[in-house]
This record gives C-alpha cells, structure tokens and sequence, in this order.
C-alpha cells in the first residue's frame, strides 16, 4: 500500500519541525527514513501512523487519510521506540494486539504461534513480559507489530537500546522477518548502517525538511548536497573552489592524483586488524583505513593525499 504525503508542516511552539512538499513511500518496499536526532524522523512516522495531526496538507494511505479515532481498524502497525508492555504474560501481550485489531481468537492464536516461531521468541511467551532483558524485549516488540500483518508496518528505532550480539543478530534478521509477515514498511533511525542493511529505500531528513529520497544505491553515489554527504558517510572538502565529497575508503596515502591534498595526522589507531590514519585537511577531519604493508606516518607529520573517488558537490 503506498503512502503518500502533499504539502504537509508540523509547528511546535513557534518553530517549523517537518516541511514536506511531496513525498511518497512506495507499496511492498522496505524504506529507512535517515536523519540526524532532531530532524522529525518520528513526527513524520507519528503523523503516518494517524497519532498526530499536520498543520496543513494530506497524509494519504492507500489514497485515503489515516483517522486517529474513526472506529475503524488501523490499516497499519506500530513498533515505537519505548518498549512498553503490559503486566502480564509475553503471550497475553501479542494477544492484546491482535484483539485490539478485532483479529478473531482461533487466528490470534496461529498468528502469535507463527511470529513467535520465526522471531525466536517461542520459548518466553509464558515469561511476563516486563521482565525481559533488552534484546528480548525488542524481539516481543517487533513481533507485536509484525503479528498484525498490517498493509504498512512502521517502525521507529527498531534496534535501539539492545547491546551490540544483540543488534547484530536483529540487523541480520529482520530484513526476513520484514519480507515474511510485512509488505510496505517505513522505519527511522539516524543510524547509517541500520539504514541500509535493512531498507530498499532511503529519504534523507535533515531539519524537517527532505534533503533526498530514491533508493539507497541512486542516493548514496549521488548525494549532491554536503549535508546528506556528511551523513551519508563523506568527507566534504573544497579544492579549486569546488565542494567535493569523498565516500568511505576513497583517500590513499600520496599525491599524485588529483585531487590531492595536504593531511596533517594526529594519531594512528590500531583497529586490531588494520590500523585507521586520522588527521586533518585544514579544519576538516579525515579518517583513512591503511593497507597492508602501508608504512604508517609519524603523528604531527604532514603527508599528502589523493581522492581515488569523489563526487561534486553543490
């Protein structure tokens, strides 16, 4: 099911904090809304999930406005950052969810058996749910929501607040478990990888505001603007008059091809596996992954540098 927004602002206080012209999540894909703290990558998801309202312009799901309070089921599934459960059981939890989505007994318990079975979390639907550790507690809060095999499926931080075994086994799951039980799937995190391990498709926030959007592959090579360059992972620097951005692992020690530049290191950080080079390009910081065999320059040396790959930048 596609969602559509047109025009749509959201003022708090006296100050702008979303501006939306036109923006539209495509039916059966999986897009990261990426951004930094503050960008209103949540207000956008609240205002899609029908729990706020814009100050102006339409929110469509599927052609129509979500309701807050029509009496109707919502056509769409919530997993909000803060896992909140209530007493009782993990099971009598799912169950809630289902029920509140008039969901009939018979199917509720096949749903809650299915999702349970595929998210591993089979073993501790008897266990009472407030008493969960991290990784746990968001297993059960992403089940909740994927149980309800909504048409849009919203997530909001889904890998926040869970030790780092933990998220790395969620980043390599969910993807499936998002392909299993959900079709168009919006998400929001201000984290890079998260991103784009677990989306098709990326819009980049950046101060309420839409900076890009398209697939994460188109976004990345072409990042355009230094503000989406930066997040995405770039280093913004000026040769010739011109704002240059260089991808990850795009610097090489030497100065013989152009661009090239003057670093002034700082330190080397032994990464266990291969050592980091970090230092500065005037008042920009650069951070370059050695090779190996690569000699590795004293701190407080000056070498010089070449950007095998960049892009142009307006």
């Amino acid at each position: 099911m596609d969602v559509t927004l047109e025009n749509v602002t959201v003022v708090r206080g006296g100050r702008p904090v979303l501006d939306i012209r036109a923006l539209s999540f495509l039916s059966g894909r999986t897009t990261a809304v990426f951004g930094p703290n503050g960008a209103g990558k949540s207000t956008l998801l609240r205002l899609i999930g029908g729990l706020e309202r814009p100050r102006g312009g339409l929110v469509r799901i599927g052609g129509a406005a979500p309701g807050l309070l029509d009496g109707k089921p919502p056509r769409h599934a919530f997993a909000f950052q803060e896992r909140v459960f209530l007493r009782g059981t993990v099971r009598r939890n799912l169950d809630l969810a289902l029920d509140l989505h008039h969901v009939p007994p018979d199917e509720r318990a096949v749903r809650i058996a299915e999702v349970a079975a595929e998210l591993g979390i089979a073993a501790i639907l008897d266990r009472p749910a407030r008493q969960l550790s991290g990784g746990e507690a968001q297993r059960v809060n992403l089940a909740r929501a994927l149980a309800l095999r909504a048409p849009v499926t919203l997530l909001d931080e889904p890998l926040s607040g869970i030790d780092r075994p933990a998220r790395t086994h969620l980043l390599d799951d969910l993807p499936r478990w998002l392909a299993t039980f959900a079709t168009t799937t919006i998400l929001v995190t201000h984290d890079r990888e998260e991103a784009f391990r677990l989306a098709d498709q990326l819009v980049v926030l950046v101060g309420g505001a839409v900076y890009a959007a398209g697939s994460k592959g188109a976004v990345f090579r072409d990042p355009r603007d230094p503000a989406v360059a930066e997040l995405l992972g770039y280093t913004v620097l000026s040769c010739d008059g011109v704002r240059l951005g260089v991808p990850p692992g795009g610097f090489r020690i030497g100065a013989e091809q152009s661009p090239a530049f003057t670093l002034e290191v700082e330190r080397v950080v032994d990464m266990g596996n291969h050592p980091h080079l970090l230092g500065r390009v005037g008042d920009v910081r650069v951070d370059i992954r050695l090779g190996p065999g690569e000699a590795v320059p004293a701190a407080g040396s000056r070498i010089g540098i070449s950007a095998t790959q960049h892009v142009s930048l307006r």
